[in-house]
């Protein structure tokens, strides 16, 4: 028994959602999203949650069904509340800024690196060396911050790079004489 698919998932507030044969959508503030589940599970609206069962006994039914609850749960709260990742810049000289729809970072290479922002996400920077990124989309909202930090992923002898807001990175010692 999935511990995960046997909760339903709340709808809050303000958005609405809709299911027709195995296409969810969620209509909200931030937007609307859509997602198309397996085959082996059914969903049903009902008392303002949505609930989703296994159509048979077999293991990818059962596989399946956790998975598209948390897919109906991530565009529900998409749709309504948003996703956030926060990353930090460490390094001397090391800084981000928006410019118009691009992110410029100056991460020590010779040149900036201009990365435009994709439709549907905000990225902000509060400081120089902090960077959000918000979305609707839990999944783009991921990519996107997994893509800025690829561009400079934390190096383990003095910790310089882009690294998650709270993410531990684990140092090394350096040579010896």
């Amino acid at each position: 028994m999935s511990r995960i698919g046997k909760n339903p998932v709340p709808i809050p507030e303000g958005v609405t959602v809709s299911v027709s044969g195995q296409e969810v959508s969620a209509k909200g503030k931030l937007g609307e999203l859509s997602v198309v589940l397996s085959g082996d599970v059914e969903v049903a609206v009902a008392d303002n949650e949505v609930k989703v069962a296994p159509r048979g006994d077999s293991k990818r039914a059962r596989t399946m069904w956790g998975m598209s609850r948390t897919l109906v749960s991530n565009i529900v709260t998409g749709v309504g509340e948003g996703f956030t990742k926060a990353l930090e810049i460490q390094g001397v000289g090391y800084r981000a800024q928006v410019e118009g729809r691009n992110l410029l970072l100056q991460l020590g290479f010779s040149h900036p690196i201009a990365y435009p922002i994709p439709e549907g996400i905000t990225i902000t920077c509060e400081r120089p060396t902090a960077i959000k990124v918000t979305g609707a989309d839990c999944q783009r909202v991921g990519q996107v911050a997994a893509e800025i930090r690829a561009f400079r992923p934390p190096e383990p002898f003095k910790g310089k790079g882009v690294r998650y807001e709270g993410e531990y990175v684990l140092r090394k010692e350096g040579k010896k004489k």
